[in-house]
């Protein structure tokens, strides 16, 4: 099961801080967050190396999508 989770601390230096583990095969290769698709350049996220997909990514908006 992969888990996300999501911390709201207004007015901290950090006010929002999400994170998000993928655990449906561990040993499925992965690259670690970047700019991995040449179509969207403002999305920063990792990249299933099989399937080209993502588990979590962030824009330079900063809208963060989860799985």
């Amino acid at each position: 099961m992969c888990t996300v989770v999501i911390l709201r601390r207004p007015g901290h230096d950090w006010p929002l801080l999400i994170a998000a583990n993928r655990d449906e095969m561990a040993g499925r290769p992965w690259d670690p967050p970047a700019r991995h698709w040449p179509d969207r350049e403002n999305v920063v996220a990792g990249i299933d190396r099989l399937a080209g997909g993502t588990w979590m990514g962030l824009n330079d908006e900063g809208v963060a999508a989860c799985i």
